[in-house]
């Protein structure tokens, strides 16, 4: 069953069920108004028949097809209240006078207004329902408890192949298709994520310049559908960016992350396997964190998106759960993804003060992201990093939240001649022109992990950078002085925050996993 069908059967459900006022958030009105005539015109949906009205602030209240003429939410409401044939009311643009576009607050007429239409809708003799259709909206407590939600998940798999497939006939005698074996399939897929409307045009765009749908026009719509992510201001698409290997050390974590590889596919399933929840890795700082999330990427092949906790939080009452709810949910339209939340504890970590000061929006947001963790079924592995764990609500540690905890604790000697060697070797590579830069060898890399011993692998990197800014500055190659003098300036985090370190090391010893190889062993 694709989404608008579970829509469907939701509404005509709800609608029998005599709910009075139904309220779909979604920026899709045409998918809305399709699917609710469809409804009406149904004759095994309802024991009476059903009309359609609708309302804009443009044309007032009228039937599709008629102009119309602008009238006020207030008048359109009473008028439907006149309506002797039982009839479905779907009412657009009121979240311009309920507080869901940043005005000052409900318009406490319109709010009556809504209260006595749902006291006449439930109980009244004729069957009439209100469907209410807002892009985002924060109900006012007064209509909290007569107002019904519906979500209108974005297109699934199904439906955008139907757009794909509406596109081609569209274009039959004007373009070449030559979609190879599964390319139509990742076609469909890039575009998971994006509306009907946005998915219509972004194949378009693809076809538009050269007329032609191949495996190339994938990344267009990658790019699309990256547009439209970053309109919505809550997650970041993370074009993906280096590979595993760029990550030195780390072995443990790395290998459980191998072996999950593809874990979303029908072929997992066929094992009895689901995919997996996510991790939390947590450590210390500098160490790798953050530079795993983005290797994910490559190594799985999935979309990163990158969720800002802070954007969430908004100054109007009940839009910062709203805002939370529309963040998961175009990260599952997307699915499979990946959602990363770098340094969660400073989103989530006041979560269970009570001197938070935000009216408890902290605790509603936090419950309503640990919900839907607990309980999501769509193929999107959360990675969650942070740096001071004792700061999250003990709660969000619980089993079950993730598949794993992670403890990224500072290079081993090993790890350590592993990352200077990679940073070396990435300097040779970019100044080979220069054919002198010191040399990463076994000797080499063995000597600079000695003299860093509590370095992470941050500070080992940027003391490459230095050495490289001092070679830079005579306009010769990077020499063995060059990266001793770096080291001999660089006073580590192990050093100056020793007993933060010391903490996180504590609280990781019994209730988290080593990322590194040694650590488990």
């Amino acid at each position: 069953m694709g989404t608008t069908a579970g829509f469907r059967e939701t509404v005509i459900d709800l609608i029998r069920a005599r709910h009075p006022i139904l309220l779909v958030e979604t920026h899709e009105a045409e998918r809305v108004m399709a699917t609710v005539s469809s409804v009406a015109a149904d004759p095994y949906a309802f024991r009476s028949p059903r009309q359609v009205m609708a309302f804009t602030l443009s044309r007032g209240l009228h039937v599709p097809g008629d102009p119309g003429r602008g009238q006020t939410p207030e008048a359109a409401l009473a008028a439907a209240m006149n309506v002797t044939r039982p009839t479905i009311f779907v009412f657009f643009d009121l979240h311009h006078f309920l507080g869901g576009d940043g005005g000052q607050g409900p318009d406490p007429i319109l709010v009556r207004a809504l209260l006595d239409v749902a006291t006449a809708f439930k109980s009244g003799p004729i069957a009439h329902s209100l469907v209410i259709v807002a892009p985002g909206l924060a109900l006012p407590p007064d209509l909290e408890k007569v107002v019904s939600v519906v979500d209108l998940p974005l297109p699934d798999a199904e439906e955008i192949d139907e757009v794909l497939a509406a596109i081609i006939d569209a274009n039959a005698d004007g373009i070449r298709v030559t979609l190879g074996p599964g390319e139509r399939e990742r076609l469909v897929q890039a575009a998971r994520g994006l509306t009907r409307w946005e998915a219509e045009n972004a194949f378009a765009r693809a076809i538009a310049g050269d007329r032609r749908l191949d495996a190339s026009d994938i990344a267009r719509v990658v790019d699309e559908k990256r547009q439209t992510i970053r309109k919505s201001e809550l997650l970041e698409f993370i074009a993906p960016a280096g590979s595993i290997d760029d990550i030195g050390g780390l072995d443990n974590l790395k290998q459980w992350l191998v072996k999950r590889n593809g874990s979303w596919l029908p072929e997992a399933a066929r094992w009895g396997i689901g995919s997996p929840k996510g991790i939390l890795i947590t450590g210390v700082p500098g160490c790798g964190k953050s530079l795993t999330a983005k290797c994910m990427s490559s190594l799985w092949g999935l979309p990163l998106l990158r969720l800002d906790v802070g954007k969430v939080f908004s100054g109007l009452v009940g839009s910062s759960e709203q805002n939370m709810r529309a963040a998961l949910r175009l990260a599952e339209a997307v699915a499979p993804s990946i959602l990363w939340i770098d340094e969660i504890e400073k989103g989530f970590g006041s979560a269970t003060s009570s001197s938070s000061g935000d009216s408890g929006t902290s605790q509603r947001v936090f419950g309503t992201f640990l919900t839907w963790l607990q309980e999501k079924t769509s193929p999107v592995f959360v990675i969650a990093t942070a740096n001071k764990i004792d700061a999250l609500p003990p709660e969000f540690l619980r089993k079950g939240r993730f598949d794993e905890i992670f403890f990224v604790d500072l290079p081993t000697p090993a790890e350590r001649e592993e990352i200077w060697a990679l940073h070396l070797r990435r300097r040779l590579a970019a100044g080979e022109a220069l054919g002198s830069h010191v040399p990463p060898t076994p000797e080499v890399v063995a000597e600079l992990a000695r003299r860093t011993d509590g370095f992470s692998g941050a500070e080992i990197e940027q003391a490459v950078v230095s050495a490289c800014f001092d070679a830079f500055a005579e306009r010769r190659p990077l020499g063995w002085t060059d990266l001793e003098h770096a080291v001999r300036s660089t006073v580590p985090l192990s050093v100056t925050q020793a007993e933060q370190v010391d903490t996180i090391r504590r609280w990781a010893a019994t209730r988290a996993v080593g990322a590194t190889a040694q650590a488990t062993a």
